[in-house]
């Protein structure tokens, strides 16, 4: 499938995760920006991560201030053809991979750790 109609199906995906989450969650949700490529840039690759990652948090947590060493904004990455070949190429399988992974990030931009993401079901 074309990279601009995964793009498009994850963003689907995402937009109707949100409007299942809860208003106080919702905002802050909102607040942090989605991006959606099809696999991780090589900057990501050289920082040690496995080429096929469905997705990754960046930035600083939410009420965290940047620092020197992070100076990004928070963002969500979803790969979208890692997410595809990760659901066997079934879009039913994707978008609820692509929901899946949106959850897991976000908990990462509340501050949640990988136990902690596990402990909801996020992992």
């Amino acid at each position: 499938m074309r990279a601009s109609r995964l793009a498009q199906i994850a963003s689907e995906a995402v937009a109707a995760t949100q409007r299942e989450l809860p208003a106080e969650i919702l905002e802050v949700a909102r607040s942090v920006p989605v991006v959606f490529e099809p696999a991780p840039a090589a900057d990501v690759l050289a920082e040690g991560f496995e080429p096929d990652i469905l997705g990754l948090f960046t930035g600083s947590p939410h009420g965290e201030r940047r620092s020197g060493d992070d100076p990004m904004p928070a963002q969500i990455h979803l790969y979208t053809a890692n997410l595809w070949d990760y659901a066997g190429e079934d879009v039913a399988e994707f978008r609820a991979e692509a929901r899946l992974t949106y959850l897991h990030e976000l908990g990462h931009f509340l501050g949640w750790d990988e136990d902690q993401v596990a402990a909801r079901g996020l992992d």
